[in-house]
């Protein structure tokens, strides 16, 4: 499932006018990153949910092949990160599946990080697997962190006030189980993971390569620059 309803707020003035997920980085436009990460991991079907300008994120989408699309129509009510998710589970299937960000752009490590997640994750023991980006060295984030990663990989929340090593990199591969008796309508996902951290079971994997956090007009110049010398090679 591709995240590509929000309004995009932090993004403004250029989300006055299309959608955060149709800005363009170097070009390209940064649901199409994320698109072609989840085709080179081999996801054959994208469920991706608009909202803000849905009309101009359709024709965008309109002659994609792979991943196939399928469109999860919010226009009525933003349902957020949690709400989307659970509109779209009948759509998703019985399997664990990538929940991704449409604005999350990162370069790869040797491996695909998709494919790292999709090795990694075990049903047995989570119910969702988050990409955790290092705060040191990720490109345009200044927060504090989100995460702390115990030995044996599980989560643990930064505290109020305190700061933490890692970020959410916006992907994560979740298991349907994560959704059990989940709220409706509108919420935030971040509900159903502080309860999986709180059974043991929210578990994270550090990012192989270099994230880039793009919030904000000014945090594309640096991407781009990222871009722009990784393609360039040693």
């Amino acid at each position: 499932m591709v995240l590509a309803a929000g309004i995009g707020s932090r993004m403004r003035p250029l989300t006055d006018t299309m959608p955060k997920p149709l800005v363009k980085v170097a070009g390209k436009a940064l649901i199409d990153y994320m698109l072609d990460k989840l085709a080179a991991a081999g996801v054959e079907t994208a469920i991706v949910n608009v909202h803000h300008f849905a009309d101009q994120l359709e024709r965008h989408l309109a002659g994609r092949k792979l991943p196939a699309i399928v469109i999860s129509d919010e226009r009525p009510q933003l349902l957020d990160t949690g709400g989307g998710v659970v509109k779209a589970l009948d759509q998703l299937g019985d399997a664990p599946f990538f929940h991704v960000n449409a604005d999350t752009i990162w370069i790869d490590g040797p491996a695909s990080n998709l494919t790292r997640l999709a090795d990694t994750f075990d049903a047995r023991t989570m119910d969702a697997l988050l990409l955790l980006a290092p705060v040191a060295g990720s490109i345009g984030y200044a927060g504090r962190g989100d995460y702390e990663r115990l030995g044996d990989g599980r989560l643990r929340r930064r505290a109020e006030g305190a700061t933490a090593p890692f970020v959410y990199a916006g992907a994560a591969l979740l298991s349907p189980a994560l959704f059990k008796d989940a709220p409706q309508g509108r919420f935030s996902l971040t509900t159903l993971f502080d309860r999986a951290a709180a059974a043991g079971r929210l578990h994270g994997l550090e990012l192989a390569g270099t994230w880039m956090h793009v919030g904000t007009p000014d945090a594309i110049a640096p991407a781009e620059a990222a871009l722009k010398q990784y393609r360039a090679g040693p």
